[in-house]
């Protein structure tokens, strides 16, 4: 035991003291120093929406209070380099060793690994640890080697690999590490500013931030809703789900605590025989596989935050129409499940994930426009806003993964709204002019007869829009924007022999230097980066491909849209060019100096609101990620394999 040793604990989305590896190896080892670091600059177009922001200072609050209790005390850094701000603690303190847990967006990726490049070459030594995930990304790979493209082989890989079965227990007690170190109050990290506290204040009425309050929510979910999970999840009103995953998010509650939960209900309702228990525990449990899944897929693939994985989808012919996405924004649509929808996320920061589903296919099939421009969107305005999670869900909805929803799959919000608010009041809750509404007319006013109208007080196109496209005719814009594309793709493979195999790789790779987004797969890894431990983060190599069978081309439909094929010239419908004109890059919203708080404002990606610009928007269509470049990346590569051959 390094019982004489001072240890910097870097917080991020890590923000409990229960089953905190860092935490816990740093406070075996002497004294520590607990440290949270705000860095607007590094966020770039990822920079926290209002919600979340507002949850993360609730729970800083709550975690700097618990490691007083503990006998130390939490160092709050505003900064415009995590780099140099590490570096300035470890000088201030004389620390010998950095430690932190790991996370797997590309931008996290990036910095994580240049942080330990320099502050090791400082002569620091820097630990990381997996406090995030049951399995590393780089633990679960097929038979051959190769990394997983579908959700249910991965799972079914991931659940056969042993887990150590404990967890790491709370330290009794911290002993600060001496030095003095330059530090800010939580009002001065600027999280939430006057404008937003009156919006914020609101939120505190609904949830409770904290790794404490975490686990009374975790407990309450397993003990009381858990065992009905499998037949209320659907049901969109009411709190028909754990609403576990801001917690999760901000890593309040650890994800091998839930699962360890929900597994022994499982093993104990199927010893019992309780099939509907036993259902209800392993649905719940692949929900957790797909938060699992999310950061496999964005550490394996670290373009796809602004590209779709299967690469025929640069060729998709997206409708870049900034009105439509006002339209849908606000919650006016004319289509009252996907309007309730909206409004509601608007109004919350929390929407049930049958209607996040919901509101997304709408999004891309019925309106066209670039998933991209949702998952940013989300990102803004959702309190359990998760870029890996958003990322692997709007790629699914937009038919860019390999078991994703087909892309020709259009599902009518009508039908949707009688199978999940039958009775219409999710609606009448969230759309208030449509309150007097009669069940058997509100999820479709617009075929109500005109006495029924007047007598629920609507007036449709004045208080209440009529539906922005027809169903009939959204089906038909959509089959042949598909149409366009296959034609693209088939001109593109016309002289590939082997153009009925789809390769998932980077499509990323013709965007030009301004994406510098590592083009790599990752392979099995049998050689850790230059590290303290095996356990230490890794980064995506450049060795294998992943290929598959492209989905069948339905033969009818491509025969239909040959002999039907529609022109959107004639419809006066603005398509995009392709995929890689339309990649996320918006600016948020959050930065902006001047916020408002009015009802009809929202949270839009800048480069979506100068429509009287289109030069502007092209121009500022590349990632303003500022990621590692590749030869940095083979770098390291070079150096695991050769710290390899030593071991």
């Amino acid at each position: 035991m390094e019982s004489n040793s001072k240890t910097i604990v870097w917080f991020r989305r890590d923000l409990r003291i229960e089953d905190n590896p860092a935490l816990a190896a740093a406070a075996r080892n002497g004294s520590v120093l607990p440290v949270f670091i705000w860095c607007p600059k590094e966020e770039g177009q990822f920079y926290p929406g209002r919600v979340s922001r507002w949850w993360l200072k609730q729970s800083l609050i709550h975690l700097k209070q618990s490691l007083k209790s503990l006998g130390a005390e939490l160092v709050l850094i505003k900064a415009q380099s995590t780099l140099s701000a590490l570096t300035e603690c470890v000088n201030a303190v004389g620390a010998t060793k950095v430690v932190y847990n790991h996370l797997y967006d590309p931008v996290s990726l990036v910095r994580d690994h240049n942080i330990k490049q320099k502050l090791g070459e400082l002569g620091i030594s820097v630990q990381s640890y997996n406090g995030d995930l049951l399995n590393e990304p780089w633990e679960v790979y097929d038979d051959d080697g190769k990394v997983f493209t579908t959700f249910d082989a991965y799972w079914e890989k991931s659940l056969s690999i042993q887990n150590e079965p404990g967890s790491h227990l709370p330290p009794w007690r911290l002993t600060q590490a001496a030095g003095l170190v330059k530090m800010c109050s939580i009002e001065e990290l600027g999280l939430e500013n006057e404008s937003e506290k009156s919006s914020n204040a609101l939120l505190g009425k609904g949830w409770a931030p904290s790794w404490s309050n975490a686990d009374k929510a975790l407990t309450d979910f397993v003990e009381s809703n858990l065992l009905s999970y499998s037949k209320d999840r659907l049901r969109v009103g009411g709190n028909s789900t754990s609403l576990l995953s801001p917690y999760l998010h901000f890593g309040e509650v650890s994800v091998r605590k839930v699962f360890n939960c929900v597994r022994l209900k499982q093993i104990l309702w199927t010893k019992e025989g309780n099939s509907v228990g036993k259902d209800s525990a392993t649905i719940y449990l692949r929900a957790i596989g797909l938060r699992e899944y999310s950061r496999y897929i964005c550490f394996n693939f670290p373009f796809t935050h602004e590209r779709s994985l299967l690469n025929n989808l640069r060729f998709f012919p997206w409708n870049a129409d900034q009105a439509h996405f006002k339209a849908w924004r606000q919650g006016r649509t004319g289509y009252p499940l996907v309007d309730a929808g909206m409004r509601e996320l608007w109004a919350t920061g929390w929407v049930h994930n049958k209607i996040r589903v919901i509101v997304s296919s709408f999004f891309v099939k019925f309106l066209l426009l670039p998933w991209q421009w949702g998952m940013k969107y989300f990102w803004d305005t959702l309190l359990d806003a998760d870029l890996e999670s958003d990322i692997i869900g709007w790629q699914y909805i937009s038919g860019s993964l390999p078991d994703g929803h087909e892309l020709e799959r259009l599902d009518n919000p009508e039908v949707q709204g009688f199978n999940f608010d039958p009775e219409g009041e999710y609606v009448r809750h969230w759309l208030p002019e449509l309150a007097r509404m009669p069940a058997e007319w509100i999820h479709h006013p617009w075929d109500a007869p005109p006495n029924v109208l007047k007598a629920a007080g609507v007036e449709l196109g004045m208080n209440y829009p009529n539906p922005i496209v027809d169903v009939d005719v959204a089906r038909d814009r959509l089959m042949q924007a598909i149409f366009i594309m296959r034609e693209k793709e088939a001109a593109v493979n016309a002289s590939d022999a082997n153009g009925t195999v789809e390769v998932v790789f980077d499509n990323s790779e013709n965007v030009g230097d301004s994406a510098n987004i590592p083009k790599d797969d990752v392979v099995k890894g049998k050689v850790p980066c230059p590290s303290s431990s095996s356990y230490d983060q890794r980064v995506p190599s450049m060795q294998n491909v992943c290929t598959y069978k492209k989905r069948p081309k339905p033969e009818e439909d491509t025969k239909k849209l040959n002999d039907n094929r529609l022109s959107y010239k004639d419809r006066g419908i603005k398509m995009s060019n392709v995929d890689g004109d339309l990649c996320s890059t918006a600016e948020s919203s959050s930065l902006k100096k001047q916020m408002t708080v009015s009802r009809n404002s929202f949270s839009v990606p800048r480069t979506i609101t100068m429509a009287h610009d289109r030069k502007a928007f092209d121009d500022e269509a590349s990632s303003h990620v500022k990621l590692q470049k590749e030869e940095e990346i083979d770098t390291e590569i070079n150096s695991c394999k050769n710290d390899a051959t030593t071991r």
